[in-house]
């Protein structure tokens, strides 16, 4: 669900992708480097993404997919989905996708990014709840920030058990069963 204040919907959204032109458009000054401020039909442009999503939107643009979600990034997911690197390829990776999934020709991307979340699930999991410090930090830097989220909460709730587990009262007593009460003779 998107929110107007959730600084990671904006970030996501800040996702650059590549839009051609289908209609020309005066007075929109998108390269600052050109002499003109128009934009000739077919021209081919990386735009962020919510201001590409308003020109698909309008038909003024189409949408190309994105490199993250392109055949050789799905091929290597295949291989071995546990340690493919996605934060290099998108921060923001199953959000993105399914910002982006109703947007382009491409009706794969939502079942792909479902088997692509399982697959990673579990490993993400497991090295939550049993990997060392120094290796974690190495495996952080492969997940997006949707897992790395995932990552730290499974951690915590480890941690949180554990503590529960070893420490303490099982029993905590009540401050008001303590004081006596005063006899009303």
């Amino acid at each position: 669900m998107t929110s107007y204040y959730d600084i990671d919907d904006i970030l996501a959204e800040e996702e650059l992708v590549s839009v051609v032109f289908q209609k020309a458009v005066n007075g929109v000054g998108i390269d600052p480097s050109s002499e003109t401020d128009s934009v000739e039909s077919g021209s081919k442009v990386e735009l962020p993404f919510w201001l590409a999503q308003e020109l698909h939107l309008r038909q003024v643009a189409v949408m190309a997919l994105p490199s993250c979600f392109n055949q050789r990034t799905r091929l290597e997911i295949q291989a071995d989905a546990a340690f493919v690197d996605l934060r290099s390829r998108c921060q923001f990776f199953y959000e993105f996708g399914c910002k982006i999934a109703p947007l382009v020709g491409d009706r794969t991307i939502g079942s792909w990014l479902l088997s692509t979340f399982k697959s990673r699930y579990k490993e993400v999991l497991t090295k939550a709840h049993s990997a060392v410090f120094a290796a974690s930090s190495k495996y952080l830097a492969l997940l997006s920030k949707e897992e790395t989220k995932m990552y730290e909460a499974a951690q915590s709730s480890m941690t949180a058990f554990k503590k529960w587990r070893m420490g303490g009262p099982r029993f905590q007593r009540a401050s008001f069963l303590s004081r006596k009460r005063k006899s009303t003779e």
